[in-house]
């Protein structure tokens, strides 16, 4: 298809018309999985998890609210209902129509997902109970967790490597799955089979955001306070010491700082400020809190992404990689990138956090669940080719073969001279009974898109109307159409109409076609019906280029 123009004007009726969402086609090329999906799937995509131990696995949802799998299906990680490996997207037919809201993922791997609804659905390896069930048999389907989140409206999920939390929308945690650390804050180490909530010193505190590392978990609550609990063997805690911590607790060194966000990666931890400044701490063997060095931090430490304000900090629990976006929309990482240790934030030429996971995490797996935003806004040309036989802003309407085709006179005045020439402001209803319904749709449609759908067979009709409407381009598109469709069976019938309506291009076209199939194309009907003189010119025609040559 081609570019489509700008239409030169529009009523002010049809700019009235509702403009409906559009969203964009999420971009998806740098994930290598995704070279198993064809374009068309591609482009329905608009969200997308990639995850497992080497990004082999992936779960997206498309425009419709359903949901694919596909991938090595690990532990049955993909949901499907077994172990099975599939590089053919596979339906998730119990998510479907469930708007996913957030989802997260371990290192079994295992998958925690909450629906806009605030439903929780876990599948996937449970040796530790990390699926919530009370059991620590695998689930191969997605099943809902519903122990102690009744009534309660889940809002973001995070997954340490066997380890499950989410967020509640009034401000409470709840955890569950591997302990060995203190990582589900229950004050032991003892593993956790269903969710329970954090309490401690989180008992009367609003919590608005959440992230686990391998082993570690991390809330920041409404005052933007931090608290931290679990391993702490590489200072990931941000305590100044290495011991673990089997209940939640504050970092004291963040003392006066509000913290908005905060990030987990394998051993180390991100935290972004309400004024832009990001502080690190925690494993540094490949640089990944982007001081300059590689010596762990038990302490936060500032990290300087240039002198511009960052609004988004990256991290993941099975990379050693960070990465930030800057307010004017630039790019840094640091850390592990491609095997190499970045030690300092280095710009680079992305244009979104995700990408740096694409191109340079080991593993490539998604951080986030990628979504794209809707976009309400429409151009001139998209909001016009919604408005094509709207019965509600149209000031005008075609009759045709007992259909009516509702359209507006001023973008028909605009775009076609014709129209220009006959149609008067008080036209209320024309009849039409030169061309079929299905052409001279097609010809209003054109006016509106600047393109045509139609099989070759119509398109000899609206190759009529165009020369009758002197409308030279589309002409071309007919032209373009029929040489596109032509077969055996029809190739007679568009070579009888390219004469009649002097389209020499096209003549030429079909002929070569009939003489290059000619012994199908003399036994097909049409050849049969074929006007006595148009007969004539062929066979003499077809003589001359030694078609009947033994």
């Amino acid at each position: 298809m081609e570019d489509e123009p700008p239409p030169q004007g529009v009523s002010a009726k049809a700019l009235e018309a509702t403009l409906l969402s559009a969203l964009k086609m999420l971009d998806v090329g740098k994930w290598p999985i995704f070279s198993l999906c064809s374009p068309e799937e591609i482009k329905l995509i608009r969200q997308a998890c990639v995850f497992g131990s080497a990004g082999n696995e992936v779960l997206y949802a498309t425009e419709n609210d359903e949901v694919f799998v596909l991938g090595m299906n690990c532990s049955g990680c993909l949901g499907t209902g077994d172990m099975q490996s599939t590089i053919e997207p596979r339906r998730l037919d119990s998510l479907c129509g469930k708007k996913i809201a957030c989802l997260s993922y371990g290192s079994g791997p295992h998958v925690v997902l909450a629906t806009e609804e605030g439903e929780v659905y876990t599948w996937g390896h449970n040796a530790y109970s990390q699926l919530g069930n009370g059991t620590t048999n695998h689930g191969f389907v997605p099943c809902q967790v519903s122990t102690n989140l009744v009534n309660k409206k889940v809002i973001e999920v995070a997954c340490g490597s066997h380890h499950s939390m989410v967020l509640t929308s009034d401000g409470e945690v709840y955890t569950w799955g591997y302990n060995n650390s203190g990582q589900v804050g229950s004050g032991s180490t003892a593993n956790q089979p269903i969710p329970r909530r954090v309490t401690s010193c989180l008992q009367n505190k609003i919590v608005v955001n959440i992230a686990c590392g391998q082993m570690c978990s991390m809330a920041v609550v409404e005052n933007g306070e931090v608290y931290v609990w679990g391993y702490n063997g590489n200072g990931q805690l941000g305590l100044g010491s290495s011991g673990n911590q089997p209940t939640p607790c504050r970092i004291a060194a963040l003392q006066g700082i509000r913290v908005q966000r905060v990030a987990c990666g394998y051993a180390h931890t991100l935290v972004l400020t309400d004024e832009g400044q990001i502080y690190a701490w925690g494993a540094n063997s490949y640089g990944q809190l982007g001081t300059g060095n590689k010596s762990n931090q038990s302490y936060p430490t500032t990290v300087n992404v240039d002198k511009d304000r960052v609004v988004e900090i990256a991290a993941c629990h099975s990379a050693h990689t960070s990465a930030a976006k800057t307010q004017s929309g630039q790019v840094y990482m640091w850390g592990q990138c491609r095997g190499q240790s970045v030690t300092f934030p280095h710009l680079t030429h992305f244009a979104c956090t995700d990408d740096v996971f694409a191109c340079f995490a080991t593993p490539a797996v998604m951080w986030r669940l990628l979504s794209v935003e809707p976009d309400d806004h429409l151009t001139v040309a998209q909001s016009l080719k919604k408005e094509f036989d709207n019965p509600e802003t149209a000031d005008l309407k075609f009759l045709v073969d007992g259909k009516y085709i509702h359209v507006h006179k001023v973008l028909l005045k605009i775009r076609c001279e014709h129209f220009r020439s006959i149609l008067n402001n008080d036209d209320e209803i024309i009849e039409m009974s030169e061309f079929s319904y299905p052409v001279y749709r097609a010809f209003l449609e054109y006016l509106y898109t600047d393109n045509i759908r139609l099989p070759p067979e119509d398109a000899i009709g609206l190759l009529d109307l165009a020369t009758l409407y002197r409308e030279n381009r589309l002409k071309k598109l007919c032209q373009q159409t029929i040489k596109q469709g032509i077969c055996e069976e029809n190739a007679i019938a568009l070579l009888s109409a390219a004469v009649k309506y002097e389209a020499q291009d096209l003549e030429e076209f079909c002929f070569r076609f009939c003489i290059n199939h000619l012994t199908v194309v003399t036994q097909t009907q049409g050849f049969a019906d074929m006007d006595h003189d148009l007969l004539k010119n062929f066979i003499s025609k077809a003589s001359r280029v030694g078609a009947f040559r033994n």
